[in-house]
């Protein structure tokens, strides 16, 4: 679980960039700074996964998956509803994409620990 929390930080908060971070919540234009910013996440997983467990080297790819998915459902919310930091639930809506990610994270753990 540390090591996912870890690549989350890395990924989410140290490697995005504002280009990644706005372009992902348009309306229009959102595909590719979303794939770049899921894409960071891949390789950073990638990375950490092949240097502590290798064999679940295809975690990244599940967490890639499960990341663009709830990433993509946190933009079309976001463009849907204008939501923009004066909005009354834009901060539930970053919590909420914050925990699924989180769960995401203790869910492949619980899965690499239940199957090393």
């Amino acid at each position: 679980m540390m090591l996912l929390t870890v690549k989350h930080i890395i990924a989410d908060f140290v490697l995005q960039n504002a280009w990644m971070a706005h372009g992902k919540d348009q309306k229009k234009g959102w595909a590719l700074p979303l794939l770049v910013h899921c894409l960071i996440h891949f390789a950073v997983a990638l990375l950490l996964i092949l240097i502590i467990a290798p064999k679940f080297w295809f975690v990244a790819f599940i967490d890639f998956v499960i990341h663009i998915t709830v990433d993509r459902a946190k933009g079309l919310c976001s463009s849907t509803f204008c939501m923009t930091p004066e909005h009354p639930w834009f901060w539930t809506l970053i919590g909420v994409d914050q925990a699924l990610h989180h769960l995401t994270g203790f869910g492949l753990a619980l899965f690499m620990a239940a199957n090393a």
